[in-house]
């Protein structure tokens, strides 16, 4: 995958996206995305100018040895494009397939010709767009397919980061000849970032569990593999899907209800360390 930040003479604000980003990427393990930035009116070898240099050091990166360069028209057909500003999204919305083609945040301000502080502002405007964008290339990065054998250990090392009583490697192994089970498992440019458990019985499937690995958190991988969960019960002519979530898992409650949800009861003392109720969740796949 390509991710290229396009701004207007590429030597002040993309050379600062693409920096911080790379440096994002490395520090989530991230491997197989190529980061680069260009310009739609820049002079190929003009060196990024020294505010942006100083701002970029401010967060730990090196980007003095950046030189501008030209969009390639060659690079809009595969790549995903964040424009640093809407004059940009604009001028490539007619040559670029629009789920490919984004404005970072509500568009990052010029910096050119500013002050120090400035900069630096810029730089603090791009840094906390780039969670946007993170978002954005994670979800072009993940493919949902069935568990595997040599997924589960990470699939393990994920439950022991998320639940007080993780299921052992064994019990996930057991899983792969349950003729009622369908795991699923979340690769994120091919490392395991999630995954979902469900069993079927009589035309009823229940989730044993939704797991996230801690690095992809709000990242949309839960919803997506809650989705792809529900898509293959259905097609399984399943008639409805139920889960149970602790009552003080806010962010779980809120993913399961906007997926449509909703609870029907809960179950007195059903987790252990810590004892706390469950909330019992249901969604009917098919029409009563």
């Amino acid at each position: 995958m390509k991710v290229i930040f396009v701004c207007t003479g590429n030597t002040c604000r993309s050379p600062l996206a693409e920096g911080l980003f790379k440096d994002k990427l490395q520090k989530l393990n991230i491997d197989g995305v190529e980061v680069t930035s260009a310009g739609l009116a820049a002079f190929a070898g003009d060196e990024v100018s020294v505010n942006s240099v100083n701002a970029a050091q401010n967060y730990g990166v090196d980007i003095s040895a950046h030189r501008a360069r030209p969009l390639s028209p060659y690079e809009l057909e595969d790549s995903l494009i964040f424009c640093l500003g809407a004059s940009h999204y604009n001028a490539l919305a007619p040559f670029v397939d629009k789920d490919r083609l984004f404005i970072m945040g509500k568009g990052i301000s010029d910096p050119y010709g500013g002050t120090q502080e400035i900069y630096d502002r810029c730089a603090e405007e791009i840094s906390q767009a780039l969670d946007g964008v993170l978002k954005t290339v994670i979800q072009f990065g993940t493919e949902i397919e069935p568990m595997k054998a040599e997924h589960i250990p990470e699939i393990a090392e994920i439950e022991r980061l998320c639940f007080s009583l993780p299921w052992s490697e064994n019990a996930l192994r057991d899983e792969l000849d349950n003729v009622n089970a369908h795991f699923l498992t979340a690769l994120t440019f091919g490392r395991v970032s999630g995954y979902i458990g469900v069993i079927e019985i009589c035309g009823e499937a229940d989730i044993t569990n939704v797991a996230v690995h801690t690095d992809f958190r709000r990242m949309g991988i839960g919803k997506k593999l809650l989705d792809t969960a529900e898509k293959q019960a259905t097609e399984r002519k399943c008639e409805s899907i139920t889960l149970e979530v602790r009552e003080s898992n806010e962010p779980a409650i809120s993913l399961y209800s906007g997926n449509g949800y909703s609870p029907i009861g809960i179950r007195k003392n059903f987790y252990e360390k810590p004892t706390e109720n469950a909330v019992l969740m249901t969604k009917q796949l098919t029409e009563i």
